[in-house]
């Protein structure tokens, strides 16, 4: 079976249909474009051919190119990603030119692109090229270009195509945001040009009664002005002025896509067609040869991938769930209640008072109402969805689950409580899960009568939002427990990653160490914009400050108050605690009383640094240089990373750098704590670390095995990046 199949009709139209065997949806490979090529040419050549038509064998055209084969490309240097690009380049302008004369623009036969469903980058880049897009009026298929969301950018004349065709102003959301559309507003937006209900036959009229005019793209056309003006005129100097301020402000410099895609666009802009081609091929082969672009590759698509399609799942029986009982209807338990019923699951969601269970089940009709305000959804869907939630009070109602969520307060013996109650009438082979964030799981498994079957599920907040879920494996968690929370999570449409039973798991492991350096800065006199400042310079989407100030600053309380409990002696952070818990004393509890480490107005707004934290602690004469502060900030994650690795809490790096992304944000350019080190290279990141360590204390040690690493020359991903844990090394 081949990637395109060729059929040409009596009506003397071409049909070059695309369909990757053996995949759910489209995705071109180098051997598929070169098929392509040899179809394009055999339908010029041959005179019984009046015009070609490029569909899709499946209900949507194109995912976009395998980044499987970007990753392999960039292994041949940056000669070859070069050639590989101009040779797309050249089989798509054969399509653009279709077999016309070069000047008379004539003689050319009608090629057409009929598109079932979603076509995202090379399955949008390919349509483009053609002379004519047809849609179907489809509105869950998705048309756009996000490869910026990877760390590249459409680099098989997208960004050339599309610049020309809208302008550059009008083209920055879909190229430097990678905004989608459906096929109504892509029409709106001018990138289809028909939204029809048969596109095949549409295209196939369409080719049969165009004529040579419709043939010739507009910069192809004697007299193209770019609209909006190109970089030189009034107008559109203006643009890419605005345009270079907005990417460097959104991107603070350390997203290369982001940057190389408007130097293409503006080099582009002041050339021919082809040549602009050319320039966008170099840029492109730029990105792709810098280690940013492979980092994100890795851990956004190829790793992501593999972990939702359950790399690290054990060999036991299919475990999709049928029926979930979630205990508790706060928001956690609303949430979770919610993604829940979205995929199809039913859905019990129990709460102490019937008032409570009701308003848990209503934070699904919230945000169904929104959904539907938005043209997301319809009421039809709605009531389907609230049909699949019974909010109640009575634990019989649980009977038939063959899974439990329970997302009670952190308090063990309210969790104890519930435990015991539902498992007094949820079938014996029902795994309990529960939704905590900090309290060891083989701890709260001693309430249940199974721990075999006994699991913790850490959602994020809040939970239709947020893409991860940590799945920690308690002391005597069995595997069919461990695949059950896997395809849950998998039917839910979220990436999981599997760590074992420590304090604070992993992802809080992490970012708790991020928040309290910063707030020890504060201490030590550092400027508070300072700290701010280096952290979204890192790629940090927020600074330690904002972001306890988001997640509340009593919280930080308690988890301190909680974790100096049970370390005693051993407590690290009384530094931290004396800026916390004075803030808290002061009523500063963040933005959800509108007053933290920053002031809020009434809408919640958030606005400067509130001026006491100056008069508690004010800012030292002398402040440190901003590489030392990125360092500390960067480390303070980093290290926390590779020593829950090298304890086996996290058993592969591959988790540790999706969850890292997708959990707190953790700088997405560099693909994560164990790419970033990999970027870095280990000799270095021990230099960082010794000389942090002599500066500043023990928690910046070089872990054992970074030393190892350094000293051997490996990297992370040389040694580990096919799943292997630490302690099997």
């Amino acid at each position: 079976m081949a990637d395109f199949t060729y059929e040409l009709g009596a009506d003397g139209v071409a049909v070059i249909t695309w369909d990757v065997p053996g995949k759910s949806m489209n995705v071109m490979s180098l051997e598929g474009f070169a098929l392509l090529d040899s179809f394009i040419d055999q339908a010029l050549a041959d005179a019984a051919v009046k015009g070609v038509v490029i569909t899709s064998g499946k209900k949507d055209f194109a995912g976009g190119m395998d980044l499987n084969v970007i990753a392999q490309m960039r292994e041949g240097g940056a000669e070859a990603i070069f050639a590989g690009v101009m040779q797309m380049h050249k089989v798509l302008r054969k399509i653009e030119r279709a077999g016309m004369d070069p000047k008379t623009l004539k003689g050319g036969k009608p090629i057409a692109a009929a598109l079932p469903g979603t076509a995202l980058g090379i399955g949008l880049e390919l349509p483009l090229s053609t002379h004519r897009i047809f849609a179907a009026d489809n509105p869950k298929a998705k048309i756009g270009l996000p490869e910026i969301m990877v760390g590249i950018f459409p680099g098989a004349g997208g960004t050339t195509r599309l610049v020309r065709k809208m302008g550059a102003m009008v083209a920055a959301p879909f190229l430097l945001e990678g905004k989608l559309s459906d096929p109504k507003k892509a029409r709106a937006a001018g990138i289809v040009d028909e939204v029809v209900e048969d596109p095949v036959a549409a295209a196939k009229a369409w080719v049969l009664g165009a004529s040579d005019a419709d043939l010739v793209k507009p910069w192809d056309a004697k007299g193209y002005k770019m609209p909006g003006g190109a970089p030189y005129h009034p107008a559109g100097f203006m643009t890419f002025v605005g345009a270079s301020a907005m990417v460097h402000g959104k991107t603070m410099g350390v997203y290369p896509a982001a940057k190389a895609l408007l130097s293409a666009v503006y080099e582009g802009a002041l050339v021919p067609f082809d040549q602009a081609l050319k320039i966008e091929a170099r840029w492109f082969t730029k990105v792709l040869m810098n280690p940013s672009s492979t980092a994100m590759i890795r851990s956004l698509f190829i790793n992501k991938e593999a972990l939702e399609k359950g790399a690290n799942r054990p060999a036991v029986a299919d475990q999709t769930v049928k029926k979930v009982g979630i205990l508790g209807a706060g928001m956690m338990g609303a949430g979770i209640a919610y993604v829940s019923a979205k995929a199809g699951i039913e859905v019990v969601l129990i709460d102490a008072a019937q008032e409570a269970a009701d308003r848990g089940k209503a934070y699904s009709t919230g945000l169904m109402d929104k959904a539907i305000s938005r043209k997301k959804a319809t009421e039809e869907q709605k009531e389907a969805l609230l049909a699949k939630i019974t909010a109640t009070t009575d634990y019989a109602a649980l009977a038939g689950c063959d899974l439990i969520v329970e997302a009670v307060f952190e308090d063990p013996t309210v969790k104890a409580g519930v435990t015991a109650q539902a498992e007094a009438v949820i079938p014996a082979d029902a795994v309990f899960a529960t939704n905590t964030s900090t309290l060891p799981i083989s701890m709260l498994a001693k309430a249940s009568a199974r721990p075999e079957q006994f699991i913790g599920i850490h959602f994020f907040s809040p939970v239709d939002k947020m893409l991860l879920v940590e799945i920690i494996k308690g002391e005597q968690t069995g595997p069919v427990a461990v695949a059950k929370a896997l395809d849950f999570v998998r039917q839910i449409k979220k990436t999981p990653i599997v760590v074992n039973d420590a304090r604070f798991f992993y992802a809080n492991r992490c970012i708790i160490p991020y928040i309290n350096e910063g707030i020890r800065m504060v201490a030590e006199g550092v400027s508070p914009t300072l700290i701010e400042n280096a952290a979204k310079l890192l790629g940090m989407p927020l600074g330690p400050l904002q972001l306890v100030d988001e997640t509340s600053i009593d919280l930080g309380v308690k988890i301190a108050k909680a974790t100096k409990a049970a370390m005693g002696e051993a407590y690290p952070d009384a530094a931290v605690d004396e800026v916390l818990f004075w803030m808290a004393g002061e009523g500063r509890l963040g933005r959800k009383n509108k007053a933290g480490f920053y002031t809020y107005d009434e809408a919640g707004k958030r606005g400067d640094f509130w001026e006491g934290l100056a008069a508690q602690y004010p800012e030292a004469a002398e402040q440190p240089e901003l590489a030392q502060v990125q360092h500390r900030l960067m480390m303070a994650q980093v290290l926390e990373a590779v020593r829950a690795f090298e304890q086996g809490v996290l058993e592969d790096i591959r988790e540790g750098d999706v969850g890292a992304i997708l959990g707190w944000g953790f700088a997405p350019w560099s693909g994560g704590p164990f790419s970033w080190l990999d970027i870095l290279g280990a000799a270095r990141a021990v230099e960082i670390c010794d000389d942090l360590t002599a500066g500043f204390g023990a928690r910046f040690e070089t872990p054992a095995l970074l030393r190892d690493l350094a000293a051997t020359g490996e990297s992370f991903y040389g040694r580990y990046g096919a799943g292997q844990a630490a302690k099997a090394a």
